[in-house]
């Protein structure tokens, strides 16, 4: 289905697929569904993460190490997808392991397991045209980055070939937290905006409540990873998915028994879904969860 955030600021939550395991990487993204996440990240582990901070290398780090491989992450997709049909779900991954598959192959098996979406971090537009036809062939929605540093000329192609929505990068450098929204957000996404009324996410430092308000006043959502990403490596063992659904549905307004945000006069719909204490049995059966092989090459489909 495709990717909408039907409340605003909307939630895009990134994982690292496999961090601590893939059996709790669903539990987690059920929590952090089930707690206001419009729209899930799902990240592909590589062994050469050079976009990411520290936070988020050490965890792909651990998933890689465990042997968690691109087919894994698509098996997960699916597994998510059939558990909450109405999430929006990205594939989050560089361009190596997909390059491997093979572009084609990689935009069907996509599809065939519940994906929305793909982000890939080094795939820059200008030379995405065949990448572009095979994710439209698919029904899915390519998700391009925007840096504050592209001139206007590329963001216009940028949105123009973005769907879903557009990543709008807070800053330049790596992810990673940071202690405000920086300034060039705003300006990033009001140049976006000459050239399209499609959604953009603001990502890269949102860490907290304070920073999704402020992203929202100006962006349609805002992207929550290395926070999250930090939150599980610190959590006790068995407990990473209720942490997450806490410090999620923390992050917009609290209801009032009306069911009503605080500061807004529409009803927020309760999920049917909504779980924040033990998420145990949301996990993967023995015959159902993805396999875990060893090693720590690059993940692949195999």
């Amino acid at each position: 289905m495709p990717i909408n955030f039907s409340t605003k600021p909307g939630i895009v939550v990134y994982l690292t697929a496999g961090d601590p395991s893939l059996e709790a990487t669903y539990d987690i993204a059920l929590a952090a569904i089930d707690n206001g996440a419009d729209v899930l990240e799902l990240g592909v582990p590589f062994s050469d993460p050079l976009a990411d901070g520290p936070v988020i290398q050490r965890a792909s780090e651990r998933a890689v190490g465990r042997g968690v491989r691109l087919s894994d992450v698509l098996e997960l997709s699916r597994k998510i997808r059939e558990a909450r049909p109405g999430a929006g779900i990205v594939l989050f991954s560089y361009l190596n392991p997909v390059v491997r598959t093979g572009l084609k192959e990689f935009c069907k098996a996509a599809k065939e397991h519940g994906a929305d979406g793909v982000l890939l971090t080094d795939m820059i537009v200008e030379e995405g045209a065949a990448y572009i036809q095979h994710m439209r062939e698919n029904g899915l929605q390519p998700v391009f980055l925007a840096a504050p540093t592209s001139p206007d000329a590329r963001l216009k192609v940028i949105a123009e070939n973005s769907e879903g929505f557009i990543y709008a990068i807070s800053r330049v450098g790596i992810t990673g937290t940071q202690d405000s929204v920086e300034s060039d957000a705003e300006q990033l996404v009001r140049r976006l905006r000459q050239f399209t009324q499609k959604p953009i996410a603001v990502g890269f430092g949102i860490s907290n409540a304070q920073h999704v308000a402020a992203v929202g006043q100006f962006a349609d959502a805002a992207i929550i990873g290395s926070a999250i990403v930090s939150l599980i490596e610190k959590s006790e063992p068995g407990m990473e998915a209720e942490a997450v659904g806490e410090f999620v549905r923390g992050l917009r307004p609290k209801q009032d028994s009306s069911g009503v945000r605080e500061g807004s006069h529409e009803p927020h719909e309760a999920n049917p879904h909504s779980s924040t204490g033990n998420l145990k049995g949301h996990g993967f059966s023995r015959a159902e969860k993805p396999s875990q092989t060893t090693g720590a090459s690059a993940p692949e489909v195999a």
